[in-house]
């Protein structure tokens, strides 16, 4: 089963734009246009499950594009998507904030999907994906260092509580690397399929390992990458698992 997992940075590029009125303006209003070439890129790699961060669903940023069903659309996969925020937010009520979502691709039949949400931070949504033999937790962590930990503890919670084999994967805003995440890890009988610590922050000139694919008892990491490719400010994580037990 290959897994690809890409904070996608609504699609708007890696830079700023000359053409901007001021620095974060393409957050607002869009960028380089960058969905054709990560829709491109991630068709090429033909994985069975993609985790998208950072997806717009629909805003005027992305000219009404739901990008989760236009990348799903070009490989032939089922979709998945919600707003990171949760239901209750105050991002509820503002037009492009609603439409920032996180995001589930899969071309395995999907036994059933979950939205789940942490009590602390303001990226709060875990999207659960149940497949026949394994079950993917998806998530976006704070940026908050403190928020972060109580999340981790919620997300321990859910993994001790799976029948089945499970992986972990996301952006989870570890600005001090795998050290951040050891506990966690070691409690849930998680590993790092990034082995070498290969950082994926900032895309071009990568320095911090935020992006994580993490895997628990019945599953090996057969192989794994991070393509430098700059769609986006992260770059992607490609990781090959397979299910013990399975051909």
């Amino acid at each position: 089963m290959r897994l690809l997992v890409y904070n996608i940075c609504y699609g708007i590029g890696s830079r700023e734009s000359t053409t901007m009125p001021v620095p974060g303006a393409r957050y607002l209003f869009g960028g380089s246009g960058a969905l054709e070439d990560i829709t491109t890129f991630i068709k090429s790699k033909d994985p069975d499950i993609v985790g998208l961060l950072e997806v717009d669903i629909g805003s005027m940023r992305s000219g009404r594009v739901n990008q989760a069903e236009e990348i799903a659309k070009a490989l032939g996969h089922f979709s998945s998507y919600e707003c990171k925020y949760g239901d209750e937010s105050v991002t509820q009520y503002l037009p492009i904030l609603r439409k920032q979502a996180n995001a589930f691709l899969a071309a395995p039949r999907v036994r059933g999907e979950r939205f789940h949400y942490f009590d602390h931070g303001v990226k709060r949504l875990i999207i659960e994906l149940e497949l026949e033999d394994v079950a993917v937790f998806l998530v976006h962590l704070s940026l908050k260092y403190r928020h972060r930990h109580f999340q981790l503890r919620h997300l321990y919670e859910l993994v001790k509580a799976s029948s089945k084999p499970v992986i972990v994967a996301g952006d989870f805003n570890t600005f001090w690397g795998e050290n951040e995440i050891f506990l966690f890890k070691e409690a849930a009988g998680l590993r790092s399929a990034n082995a070498d610590g290969l950082p994926s922050y900032p895309s071009r000139s990568p320095r911090m390992e935020l992006d994580f694919i993490l895997y628990g008892k019945g599953i090996e990491a057969v192989s794994f990458e991070v393509p430098r490719v700059t769609y986006s400010d992260h770059l992607p994580l490609i990781c090959d698992l397979q299910i013990k037990g399975k051909p």
